[in-house]
């Protein structure tokens, strides 16, 4: 399978660059899975899709201020490696300090360089790591993650040229767990009320955590899809959500999985049966056209990116033609596409 088939031509002009006025306000494009059926609705809709035993999986990890700007300190020994301007974007914590981040320009981050951002927080760079990344290690004084609050910033993807008034809009309305480096963009569309609805519609709301990486929004860089490796990500799920998730499931209902990432944690952690386990981790699953997926039986999903691992999940859950269709139609309608962009319901 090709990685070209997942391409298409996307008119700049239908990148979302900021969020809407109100959460809630984004368009709704509902694709009938089994028919290839396209409905045009507002997001508020969905609660029409929903039926009283189902079960509303969300993920509620937090976007960290993951982009530090520092200067790297040379202490002479290298003449190539002069101070200037460095920009970090943390990826993943290795625990005593460690993480592995993405440097820019990487020239400035050589093994043995220090990069001091305050004079609070400083790292050294200890390797190059096999993604092209960095693994250093942080000294700080005080607690990292209130320097890091004070010092970095929200790292928004790069198709975004706007800078964002409210970082809070980066984040969804039930985020709790500090972790990620990208919002799980499908519930930004959520409000409190709109979460009360569904819970008075007598269908669950079960949190899980995944703490996103930069790898689930690269575009697949092989040609071939099967080459592609995805990059680990953290996640968690409770025996008590679990729980709830196999009670609703015994009961008849469906598991609806509220973006790509909480569908990544249900398929990683499901059985052959149609159950959850609790249990938590890092997940490398990569799901792709031909994947059978054993959990999730709805899903909502913003429209992703060219080649990306996002858009082939997608294809996978319905089907290739069934996505090129909703795309082209959603294309000719001016739907907005990616992270502050409208949604998609496949049912």
């Amino acid at each position: 399978m090709r990685v070209d088939d997942f391409d298409f031509e996307l008119p700049e002009e239908l990148i979302a660059q900021t969020p809407l006025k109100k959460r809630d306000h984004s368009r709704l494009l509902v694709v009938h899975k089994e028919t290839g059926v396209l409905e045009d609705r507002i997001f508020p809709d969905i609660l029409e899709y929903l039926q009283p035993r189902d079960v509303v999986v969300l993920n509620n990890t937090r976007v960290i201020p993951a982009r530090l700007f520092g200067q790297n300190q040379s202490d002479g020994r290298h003449a190539e490696q002069k101070s200037g301007l460095v920009e970090l974007l943390l990826l993943r914590p290795y625990g005593q300090g460690q993480w592995e981040v993405l440097v820019k320009p990487g020239k400035r981050a050589r093994p043995g360089a220090e990069i001091v951002f305050s004079p609070l927080l400083s790292c050294k760079v200890l390797d190059v790591t096999a993604s092209g990344g960095r693994l250093v290690e942080f000294s700080f004084n005080g607690n990292f993650d209130e320097i890091l609050a004070a010092l970095g910033e929200t790292p928004l993807p790069p198709y975004i040229h706007e800078k964002l008034d409210d970082p809070e809009r980066y984040q969804t309305v039930y985020a709790e767990h500090s972790g990620s480096v990208a919002a799980p963009t499908a519930g930004l569309h959520f409000t409190p009320e709109l979460l009360g609805e569904i819970e008075k519609s007598g269908a669950a709301l079960v949190p899980l955590t995944l703490h996103v990486g930069l790898g689930t929004f690269r575009p697949v860089k092989v040609e071939n899809v099967e080459d592609h490796v995805m990059h680990e990500e953290y996640f968690e799920l409770t025996e008590e959500n679990a729980k709830i998730i196999n009670d609703r499931l015994r009961l008849g209902g469906r598991v609806f999985a509220v973006g790509t990432t909480t569908v990544r944690v249900l398929e990683t952690l499901g059985d052959e049966k149609g159950q959850v386990r609790a249990g938590s981790g890092w997940t490398d699953i990569f799901i792709y056209p031909g994947y059978r997926f054993k959990v999730v039986d709805v899903l909502l999903t913003n429209f992703h990116l060219p080649k990306s691992s996002l858009l082939m999940l997608v294809s996978a859950f319905a089907d290739q033609r069934t996505i090129q269709a909703a795309y082209e139609h959603a294309m000719a309608e001016h739907y907005r596409f990616f992270s502050f962009g409208d949604a998609m319901l496949l049912v």
